[in-house]
Parts: structure tokens; sequence; C-alpha cells
């Protein structure tokens, strides 16, 4: 009797004799699906001198990719594009600092901190570049085929509002 179990780790195989065996292919795929997540936190939403984040994206990013929240109506992949550029330049240290990453099959939970020092409007709020937010972020992204294909985000904008009115 053969009994067959796999996962995205690795397969194990039992014929009377138990072993596991790592499936490389699998292995590989994963090593990939998370260095795209982690591009879309490292160059595309932290602000880096050395890269453009409209190419970072557009690499990353499956061409049906939508972007969702409570907020706002689904982003496209050019709309995404858009606003990341433009709070490159709205917040000039904008920076996303993953801290916690969950993987399930080619979904990948992230927790992270975002901060900055706006410099202009900002949601509304007039800012000068001399008040700085960090809150909390969660996002809940889909690969697929090497891609992201969505992501369902929250952020803690009313936090990062109170802060740069204080």
């Amino acid at each position: 009797m053969s009994i067959s179990f796999s996962c995205d780790y690795y397969e194990k195989v039992n014929q009377g004799n138990s072993f596991v065996t790592f499936n490389q292919e699998k292995l590989t795929n994963m090593e990939n699906n998370r260095a795209t997540v982690m591009a879309f936190y490292e160059k595309a939403l932290t602000v880096n001198p050395g890269n453009n984040p409209a190419e970072v994206l557009n690499d990353i990013l499956a061409d049906d990719f939508i972007s969702i929240n409570t907020l706002e109506p689904e982003k496209s992949k050019q709309a995404l594009i858009n606003q990341i550029g433009f709070f490159w330049q709205l917040v000039p240290d904008l920076k996303w600092e993953p801290q916690e990453i969950i993987q399930e099959g080619n979904k990948f939970v992230v927790r992270s901190w975002a901060s900055g020092t706006p410099n202009g409007n900002f949601m509304g709020l007039p800012t000068d570049g001399t008040k700085s937010f960090k809150i909390m972020t969660l996002d809940l992204h889909t690969i697929d085929r090497g891609k992201i294909k969505s992501v369902y985000h929250m952020e803690d904008w009313g936090a990062a509002m109170e802060q740069l009115k204080a």
C-alpha cells in the first residue's frame, strides 16, 4: 500500500518505510513567491532612490491585478502604480517594514509597520514635513504564476492622521 501526502514544503511517501523528501519545485516556487511579496514592500512601497516603483510594480503585479480595501473602489494595476508614485513624492521617507509573514499555499498575510514624514496635502491634512506617522498595516496577497494577482489591505490611516495633528 502506498500513501502519498503533499504540501508546499515537502512530500511524504510511505511504502512501508517512512521518509520525507523535499519537493524542490514547490519549495522554489514558494521562495520566488515570497521574494515577489517582499519586493512589493522593499522596492515598491518603501522609497528607494535607486528604484522606480512603476517598473517594480509592472514586473511583480499581474496584468489583471486588483487592490481591495473597505474605503475605496477596487484599484487596477495602473491605479496602484499611480498612487504609489504619488506617495513617493508626498512622503519622501516612506518605509514599509514587514514584521510577520504567514504563507498558506499561494496566499501571503503580511503584518507591517508603515512610517513616513509627509510634506504636502496628506489625505486632506496640510503637512510641512515636520511630523511623522507610524502605523500598522495588514495585507493578504494572492500570487498566481509568480505575480501578485490581488491584495486585500487595511492601513490604520486614522492613527496616522492623529499622529500628524498632534
